[in-house]
């Protein structure tokens, strides 16, 4: 790899530019060259030579540590840098990058006109570039390597001629396999093209190695498809603002992000599409390049919301020496059909996507989150709390034949003290955290059913039976609930009380509540009443379990909502 420009010191002076300068790096050999610049070239050097036989050849030759990680991160940086020109790219190697510039030269002027722009800008940054562009991947990297000018512009459908002059190098093989080749007496890429593919075949002794060569020379001539994985995805839609002159402020990157939004959301507009996830890159003059991305709760082409989504954190960038390039990119979209909002009713409710959007943006979007409906019959199961920035799903339309839920519901349901009709009745009256309650007004029940595939394989729960009642008619206090005619005109001829029932899973000695385990609960059937209250409060309370079912576990009764 020729090195042509250091900023290498020794002693807090730089290296001079005409002595043999070389990167040593330390290998399972011994020490090696891995870098070299111009003049050590020059020299007889070449990277491989071990550092006792460069300085033989060259003695004057200054050296200095390889630092592999380093050079990796300069290369990733300077591939995000040369998203400017192309959204797909990737390294490769130890020192080259690959773009694919398919329908963008006519943005920088032409093919000419973009390879010399990218030349003069990676002079400026202080390397040394090798530049071709051709119709195929393998051939573009052989002739920025191996090609004896640069940059080289191969015309549409002059791959082969371009490549046959160039050595077997250029196709991208492992060194035993060149090797081979050149005993063979083939030493350019053009001396395949009219040998025939079963001669070459014979002439090696592994079939790996041959189909290597086949598939090496298909690929450079687009006779085969080559996979590219880009650094990162291509953007469904993106919108770009270059400036004649760098941008030194932020008001000035803020006003630039207005107009690439609202030129963004023409292109969503026409598409009839909506952003759920958007990335900001800006492009520094000094060579950097800055990404800012954001996700949104719900499809959106808004621009005053999309811009909105990136003004508080534009300011946090270091603009450097300027910004001479902004490029907003949709990188997720979906369908999002034209809505009338003109004429949108004053009732209407406003959306909370907005504010999420920009609490996410600020907090980022694994904390903020809300709640998203989930196909179950359960109530504490209909719902589950994930990133805010997730795929959302409408909540299931409440028909007229569901009776209405409560507005609030309880973490957990927590129990009750209930006396109520035995076996079906609703509760009369009820103690809930140590306060209790007449009930004036009652309807259903409204049965839930266990979701019966998660009790497969569980053991039934211990037997127990109900108690002996204190007399026909329960006790006095349960007469005079049931006196008051509230559920019906006909009496009922036996009660129960929540006290004449063993007090396990109900209240301990201090009053306090002692709740049941969740999965006790979500196996056992319930029974939803809704009532209200002498004072005018309506609760959503249910019966776990049947009285019929009393030889498996009594039935229990629990507050899980209230109304507003």
């Amino acid at each position: 790899m020729p090195i042509e420009r250091l900023k290498l010191t020794r002693n807090g002076k730089p290296f001079p530019v005409d002595r043999p300068f070389a990167l040593v790096g330390s290998e399972d050999s011994g020490l090696l060259l891995t870098a070299l610049n111009r003049a050590a070239l020059h020299a007889g050097l070449s990277p491989g030579l071990g550092l006792a036989y460069a300085r033989a050849v060259c003695p004057h030759l200054l050296t200095a540590p390889a630092e592999p990680e380093k050079d990796a991160a300069s290369l990733l940086a300077l591939a995000r840098w040369s998203g400017r020109y192309s959204p797909s790219l990737n390294v490769d190697g130890d020192d080259g990058l690959w773009l694919d510039v398919s329908g963008v030269p006519h943005l920088f002027g032409g093919d000419r006109a973009l390879l010399d722009g990218m030349a003069r800008r990676f002079a400026r940054l202080g390397f040394t570039a090798r530049l071709a562009l051709a119709e195929t991947l393998g051939g573009a990297l052989a002739l920025a390597r191996f090609g004896r000018v640069s940059p080289i512009i191969v015309p549409q459908g002059k791959i082969a001629e371009a490549l046959a002059p160039l050595p077997m190098e250029a196709l991208r093989l492992d060194g035993d396999i060149t090797r081979l080749l050149r005993r063979l007496g083939l030493k350019r890429i053009g001396q395949l093209y009219d040998l025939p593919r079963a001669s070459l075949e014979r002439r090696f002794h592994s079939r790996e190695a041959a189909e290597a060569v086949l598939h090496r020379l298909d690929q450079a001539l687009g006779r085969r498809e080559e996979p590219r994985t880009p650094l990162l995805p291509a953007p469904d839609y993106a919108a770009r603002l270059p400036f004649p002159e760098p941008l030194i402020t932020h008001e000035g990157v803020v006003a630039g992000l207005d107009h690439l939004a609202e030129k963004l959301c023409q292109g969503l507009t026409l598409a009839r599409r909506g952003a759920r996830r958007v990335s900001l890159a800006l492009y520094r003059a000094d060579g950097t390049s800055a990404v800012i991305d954001a996700g949104l709760s719900a499809p959106s082409r808004e621009p005053s919301h999309l811009a909105r989504l990136f003004e508080d954190r534009v300011g946090a960038v270091d603009v450097g020496f300027g910004v001479d390039l902004m490029v907003l990119s949709a990188l997720a979209t979906e369908p999002l059909l034209p809505a009338q909002t003109a004429f949108a009713r004053r009732e209407d409710r406003a959306r909370p996507e907005p504010l999420i959007d920009r609490l996410a943006s600020r907090l980022s979007g694994g904390v903020v989150c809300r709640l998203f409906s989930r196909e179950s019959h359960i109530p504490e199961r209909a719902q589950e709390t994930l990133s805010a920035l997730a795929r959302s799903v409408s909540w299931p339309e409440q028909g007229a034949s569901k009776p209405p839920r409560p507005c609030l519901l309880l973490a957990e349901p927590e129990p009750l003290d209930v006396l109520a009709e035995i076996p079906e009745g609703p509760p009369a009256r009820f103690t809930w955290r140590r306060v209790t309650r007449r009930v004036v007004k009652a309807e259903g029940p409204e049965r839930i059913a266990p979701e019966w595939w998660r009790g497969l394989g569980c053991r039934d729960r211990a037997t127990s039976s109900i108690p002996p009642l204190d007399g026909e008619g329960g006790s006095a206090e349960g007469r005079a609930g049931w006196g008051d005619g509230v559920f019906g005109k006909k009496p009922p001829t036996r009660l129960a009380t929540q006290a004449d029932l063993p007090t396990r899973g109900r209240y301990d000695r201090s009053g306090e509540g002692v709740r049941e385990k969740s999965s006790d609960l979500t196996s056992r059937s319930r029974d939803y009443y809704r009532i209200e209250d002498e004072d005018g409060r309506r609760y959503w309370v249910f019966r776990a379990g049947l009285y019929q079912e009393a030889a498996k576990d009594l039935p229990a009764w629990y507050l899980h909502g209230v109304f507003g």
